[in-house]
């Protein structure tokens, strides 16, 4: 099989931690004992365009400095553990984290943890799926296709990292005899939006996504359902979370628990909630939400 992307090392993050680490200059943590300009940083994980993810966050982002007081930065990492390494180094404040980025944060430093996740719109759940998708000129209709075809198959995950992505599905085609260290071309793509993508694009012939990214590219006209075809759905998985880290001052912990938990009152509430998909709301999230994800995790030898 021939990469198309360089092996990944979860412990190496360099390309993903340069640009924070960068903008680390500016960062004066919640932390520390400040008492003028504080600066709260918000990190992203890089689910579809960094420059795209900017804007849809901009009114987030406008919304927490109106309601803390203090100005807030965004930062959209170029891989996710990019903000892994970040958080762990005091580098950004709080965080948006896939659910497998946050098992791999909270096993490298159990202060990482989560405090709030979003519910959908679309279900009233804060759960949600992962796909496997195929072209329509791929010839794959079926999960036994692609098994049937696999060294003949160019396949796409998102992130190392991410959980719909790359965990799940990874899983899951093991489960049923596909190794994808086995299809023709692998690579990882960087975004959800990218896999779409490149299989509309004929770039590969499959590849996994999460119901969160198809359905509103779908919505959109960027693909079409009958072009990106769906072959597999995932059991729910525990959505994203909403991460911090314990060692902050208990009155910082709760200023920012209570900011997000009251961001569905603000009168563009639909803008504000809007960064990563359609959000109702944002609710208590615990440790022990994402157990699901830990134990995928551990079975697949990503995890001790």
């Amino acid at each position: 099989m021939e990469e198309w992307n360089n092996k990944f090392n979860y412990k190496s993050v360099a390309v993903g931690i340069i640009v924070l680490v960068i903008l680390g200059g500016l960062w004066f943590g919640l932390g520390r004992e400040i008492t003028e300009n504080p600066v709260l940083k918000l990190g992203l994980i890089p689910a579809e365009d960094q420059v795209k993810m900017l804007k849809q966050f901009q009114p987030t982002v406008k919304y927490l400095e109106e309601s803390t007081g203090m100005k807030v930065e965004a930062f959209v990492a170029t891989d996710y553990t990019g903000v892994v390494e970040a958080l762990k180094a005091g580098k950004i404040d709080v965080a948006y984290l896939g659910p497998f980025a946050y098992i791999l944060a909270e096993s490298q430093d159990p202060t990482i943890e989560p405090f709030a996740v979003g519910v959908r719109t679309s279900s009233g759940l804060t759960t949600y799926k992962s796909i496997i998708v195929a072209g329509k000129n791929s010839g794959i209709k079926s999960i036994a296709d692609l098994k049937a075809n696999a060294k003949d198959i160019n396949f796409a995950f998102v992130d190392p990292a991410s959980t719909s992505g790359h965990l799940m599905p990874k899983g899951y085609l093991l489960s049923q005899g596909i190794d994808p260290a086995n299809f023709k071309n692998l690579m990882f793509a960087g975004g959800h939006d990218a896999v779409e993508l490149a299989i509309k694009n004929g770039k590969v012939q499959a590849g996994a996504d999460s119901d969160v990214t198809y359905g509103p590219m779908v919505e959109k006209g960027v693909i079409s359902k009958e072009e990106n075809i769906i072959i597999w759905t995932s059991d729910p998985i525990p959505g994203s979370p909403l991460v911090y880290k314990s060692t902050l001052p208990e009155s910082t912990k709760e200023k920012i628990r209570n900011v997000f938990y009251k961001m569905h009152e603000a009168k563009n509430a639909n803008e504000v909630l809007g960064g990563y998909g359609a959000i109702s709301k944002y609710v208590p999230a615990s440790k022990e939400d994402y157990q699901p994800v830990r134990q995928a995790a551990v079975n697949l030898g990503m995890i001790k």
